[in-house]
């Protein structure tokens, strides 16, 4: 995480609040340690911001320093918790930690009877990765950056009945159906959009070669045919 971005959750974290924030709490929020935490509140504090306390005691912001809660209801914000759950517990790291760090800049302007309904909804998506699954996590990282900077991957894939093949795709997008992900591509060996699992891929690396989707072959063209062929299923 940027050091700017860590500063901001910092005082956004104590907007709000009543009582003193625990150092230690925002170094588990934040993945620190104390002695970052220590730091950046010594930094912000002499930059001007109203931060009182002390390390060992916890901090607020002064009284008067809030700004107005954001004008969400209670499902609204409901369906951002869920959401953020869901990403926590199924995309790569790069985009988890994004939505959590979303989450609290949220969370940490809103009026209590908001922030206390996000705490109790009942929907979960529990977090327990293994070996494995970090494993699978970094991998879609590794997909969603070759789809953003747009390399033309070399797949090694085995399909449903095992056979394994080589392909070079350009990878369009990622789709998550409720179990499984997807990625989107247009394969160079048949010519035609194609769909592989993820954890199916045995191995997969950057050609070297950046593509520039088409018309015909872009993401338009894929979700298209997407929906003409599960319309047809």
């Amino acid at each position: 995480m940027r050091r700017a971005d860590r500063l901001f959750l910092i005082i956004h974290a104590l907007r709000g609040r009543r009582t003193a924030l625990q150092a230690r709490s925002l170094a588990e929020t934040l993945g620190v340690s104390l002695r970052t935490v220590y730091r950046d509140v010594a930094d912000l504090q002499l930059s001007g911001v109203p931060i009182e306390g002390e390390a060992g005691v916890g901090y607020v912001l002064r009284k008067g320093a809030d700004i107005p809660p954001l004008m969400f209801t209670a499902e609204e914000l409901e369906s951002l918790v869920v959401g953020t759950r869901f990403v926590r517990a199924f995309a790569g790291e790069r985009l988890a930690e994004g939505a959590q760090a979303a989450l609290m800049k949220i969370e940490a302007v809103l009026p209590p009877e908001l922030r206390e309904r996000a705490a109790r909804t009942r929907i979960y998506a529990p977090v327990w990765r293994d070996e494995f699954q970090l494993a699978f996590a970094a991998r879609i990282d590794r997909l969603h950056a070759a789809i953003e900077s747009q390399h033309v991957l070399r797949l090694v894939y085995r399909d449903e009945a095992g056979l394994a093949s080589t392909r070079d795709v350009e990878p369009l997008c990622l789709a998550f159906w409720g179990g499984k992900w997807t990625l989107g591509t247009w394969c160079r060996l048949r010519g035609a959009f194609r769909n592989f699992r993820p954890d199916r891929i045995e191995q997969f690396d950057e050609t070297g070669e950046c593509f520039s989707a088409g018309e015909g072959r872009n993401l338009d063209a894929y979700l298209d045919a997407m929906r003409g062929y599960y319309a047809g299923v």
